[in-house]
């Protein structure tokens, strides 16, 4: 999970996303009017997850008017401009994410995240993939050997929804923020029943205060 800082600006945003890539791309060109897969990797740092490449690309231009996204996005090349309609983020409030959030697909939300420090708060199964020689099988492992985990609301009425990001990482603010990542599940039980619950783990997180 990272801190992210949204552009403020169309120009300050076109400044760094047309910057033409690393010195190995040799036909990039920076300020050419495209932005390519090179240039929007060098920027954020990702290489070989064209997802979060695409995840990167609206969280960081999320703060610009819809126009200026428009014109952004219009300037991406073919492949990258088919990665963004393949991986567009879903943008949902914290009550509607259990219900209309897709499985393994980009996603943003806003509200104020609380950590669920005391294990007696939540417990869970996620399946981790275990390589054994050349086949890959799944073990269940409880979500907190891998997670610190939140819940988060847009207020104090409202239904909160799981997120979650590697343990280790920094402690999100306990302020309004948005939050970027893709959905996954975890198994929990309920009154003896066993159940699929959504959750979103976390890439990149923005303070709007």
């Amino acid at each position: 999970m990272e801190q992210l800082k949204p552009y403020q600006n169309i120009s300050e945003a076109i400044n760094h996303l047309d910057n033409g890539g690393h010195f190995f791309n040799l036909f990039t060109k920076a300020e050419d009017g495209e932005i390519n897969v090179s240039e929007l990797a060098k920027v954020g740092g990702i290489f070989n997850e064209r997802q979060r490449l695409i995840l990167f690309l609206e969280f960081s231009i999320s703060k610009l008017s819809k126009k200026d996204q428009v014109e952004i996005i219009s300037k991406l090349d073919d492949r990258l401009r088919s990665a963004f309609l393949k991986h567009k983020a879903q943008e949902l409030m914290p009550a509607e994410a259990e219900k209309l959030g897709l499985l393994g697909a980009n996603a943003m939300i806003t509200g104020v995240a609380r950590l669920k420090e005391s294990k007696s708060e939540f417990q869970g199964l996620i399946l981790v993939p275990i390589s054994t020689g050349k086949a890959v099988t799944f073990v269940p492992i409880p979500i907190r050997d891998q997670y610190d985990i939140y819940e988060i609301r847009d207020d104090q009425q409202s239904e909160a929804f799981l997120i979650a990001h590697y343990r280790g990482k920094s402690t999100l603010p306990t302020e309004k923020i948005k939050v970027a990542g893709v959905f996954k599940q975890v198994e929990v039980t309920v009154d003896g029943i066993k159940r699929n619950q959504k959750f979103l783990e976390l890439n990149y997180y923005a303070q709007l205060g």
